[in-house]
């Protein structure tokens, strides 16, 4: 469902509930396919003076956005698509003029212009922002920036390989370009070949030989000479792909027993490979 109203879960609901209990500030949020965020609250006071505060989860990063009354009288705030917002996951809080932070409830995020988003071409960076509640029921914010980009399409997963297919926003595809199976210990990254359509490329991942592991997929548009572009699906409404776009396993004897391989995405959305022994 691209509009989602996120159920708030039982540690909010017990602060939230009971006689004279405190209702935290509600934020409904609105993307837009630019990367930008209009959110309005509820239940949290007079705009005047007053923000938005985003906060970087893994660092004291910090975004205030000014809340202005909206056309039925609650607070808002807008995130331009063009803002800086760095990658990662950003906590929304409301404060008041002179006042302390308060953690704002997720209400409902309406995503459906991010549903199967395309990118006109203009800007060689790729923003995008997906608002979302968190396990407690806060809201929070995904963020991305790439530039380039290389978007993953579909995945055709079959007995003998993986055949991915997918488009490069920000950089050319010249005939020297290839993919890249990066390991994460080190070791020297296998390469397969691109065939290329326009901005469009397909190459496939034939999974006999491959050791076991984790290998990253990334893109060299130009070839050694060029960008290294992380291949990552993310112009969509899903903020968590790894728990939403899973896809099978194949089974393979090899010289050292059985092992399973298929694809999968990252935590941050980047897509992934992985070989394993069958019986772990």
């Amino acid at each position: 469902m691209a509009v989602t109203s996120q159920a708030v879960t039982s540690r909010t609901a017990d602060r939230t509930a009971g006689e004279g209990a405190v209702v935290p500030p509600r934020a409904d949020c609105v993307a837009d396919p630019a990367g930008g965020l209009v959110l309005d609250l509820t239940g949290f006071g007079d705009a005047d003076g007053a923000h938005l505060v985003l906060r970087h989860r893994d660092g004291g990063q910090e975004v205030r956005l000014p809340l202005a009354p909206a056309a039925d009288g609650r607070p808002r705030a807008v995130l331009p698509g063009g803002a800086e917002l760095p990658e990662g996951c950003w906590d929304a809080f409301a404060q008041s003029a002179g006042g302390t932070a308060e953690r704002l409830v997720s209400g409902l995020n309406d995503l459906r212009s991010l549903v199967d988003r395309v990118p006109d071409g203009a800007d060689d960076r790729i923003g995008v922002r997906i608002p979302y509640a968190t396990k407690h029921g806060n809201l929070s914010v995904r963020s991305w920036l790439r530039a380039p980009h290389a978007e993953a399409g579909e995945l055709h997963p079959g007995q003998e390989a993986l055949e991915v297919r997918g488009r490069v926003y920000g950089a050319a595809l010249t005939p020297d370009a290839y993919a890249e199976l990066a390991g994460r210990a080190g070791e020297e990254p296998r390469r397969a070949g691109v065939h290329r359509d326009g901005a469009e490329f397909r190459f496939t991942v034939v999974w006999a030989g491959l050791p076991q592991g984790d290998r990253d997929l990334w893109l060299r548009p130009a070839g050694e000479d060029g960008p290294r572009v992380r291949i990552a699906r993310l112009l969509d409404d899903i903020v968590d792909k790894q728990s939403v776009l899973v896809y099978p396993k194949v089974t393979l004897e090899t010289e050292r027993g059985a092992v399973t391989a298929g694809p999968y995405y990252t935590t941050d959305n980047d897509l992934a490979v992985t070989v394993t022994a069958a019986d772990s």
